[in-house]
């Protein structure tokens, strides 16, 4: 969700790790498995269907049921099965998710790239709202952190989702204070672990300089 509130409270202990709460979960779980390797899919452009569902039938729809409109969509728009034929075996009319945005091809990068980040540098999670998939949490866009593991290297979602590329490169777990997230009531110990490709960081340093900020340089200097 975003970091979103007022949804509830977080599952915790014995209930939060029961993978299925009836036997059509587990069924649509098995599906959707079956789904990818038939539409010839992957797991990135799998949560984008799911993101792509309109607002209101994703906030009324569980775990699950989410899955399964996003199975619906990828045999849609693979076209193994029309939207007529999807309805009729639902027996009610389906959730297919709105069309994905077009991503642009890039370029294959080396199997295994060199990081552009060290351990202990402090990042800043680029403010960003890309028209497709990303996994980049809106709550930590423009904050700065550290970081504190490089996890290795991995297939960038943004593109794989659209099967622009898979642009590989490293993944670092960057540590935020909760101040920078939260602001000043949150406690000044606490901090929010995060992994994020390297594409999505730029050196701390490099803060965004407000547009208003910069003519006015820009006047001074003249």
């Amino acid at each position: 969700m975003g970091g979103m509130d007022g949804f509830g409270p977080v599952l915790r202990g014995e209930e939060a790790y029961v993978p299925f709460h009836s036997a059509w979960e587990a069924r649509v779980f098995a599906l959707t498995n079956v789904v990818l390797a038939r539409a010839g899919s992957n797991v990135d452009e799998f949560r984008h269907a799911i993101e792509r569902i309109a607002p209101a039938r994703y906030l009324a729809s569980s775990y699950y049921e989410r899955w399964l409109h996003a199975a619906e969509t990828l045999l849609g728009e693979r076209e193994i099965l029309s939207r007529a034929e999807i309805d009729a075996r639902a027996g009610s009319a389906s959730a297919m998710a709105n069309p994905a945005a077009h991503v642009n091809a890039v370029k294959p990068r080396a199997k295994n790239p060199r990081a552009r980040f060290r351990i202990g540098e402090r990042v800043r999670a680029r403010n960003i709202n890309p028209a497709g998939h990303t996994r980049l949490p809106r709550y930590v866009r423009g904050k700065i952190g550290v970081i504190r593991s490089d996890r290795g290297v991995y297939t960038f979602p943004d593109t794989n989702a659209h099967h622009a590329g898979e642009a590989r490169q490293h993944v670092y777990s960057i540590a935020f204070s909760a101040r920078e997230i939260f602001g000043p009531a949150a406690h000044p110990r606490d901090r929010v672990v995060v992994d994020l490709w390297e594409d999505y960081l730029a050196p701390a340093r490099s803060r965004p300089v407000r547009r208003a900020a910069a003519i006015k340089a820009k006047r001074k200097s003249e």
